[in-house]
């Protein structure tokens, strides 16, 4: 069962997005995979604590992606190839590293201190 337990849900950002953004970054990591099932929608509803036409939403986007399939009354279920993988894989990085970059402009950083404050996190983080 995929797990959404850790997603932590912040401002600013529509609830739907942040579970399609949790649900590949699962797919990225490798903890998500083919086959793989999801919570029902009313289930992840009271365990996030939002309202189903949220939950019902972001499903039905996903399977508009092709990256689940649910049928009524049904379980969904993750729904991959190699192909969608790697591209999940290859842009979900660049999707977050772009929104980064545009962040750091917006508040003047230049290439050189992004790059330094990026290493210090890291090693921040590895420590």
């Amino acid at each position: 069962m995929v797990d959404f337990g850790q997603l932590q849900l912040t401002d600013g950002v529509p609830i739907y997005l942040q579970i399609i953004g949790h649900l590949k970054a699962g797919i990225s990591a490798g903890v998500v995979k083919d086959g793989d099932e999801l919570p029902s929608r009313r289930t992840l509803s009271a365990l996030l604590g939002v309202n189903p036409n949220t939950i019902q939403k972001a499903f039905r986007l996903l399977e508009e992606e092709g990256l689940i399939t649910s049928r009524t009354g049904s379980k969904s279920f993750v729904c991959l190839s190699h192909e969608q993988t790697e591209d999940i894989k290859q842009q979900l990085p660049r999707d977050e590293s772009r929104q980064y970059v545009a962040h750091m402009k917006a508040m003047g950083m230049d290439l050189e201190e992004t790059i330094a404050l990026i290493h210090t996190i890291w090693k921040e983080e590895t420590e």
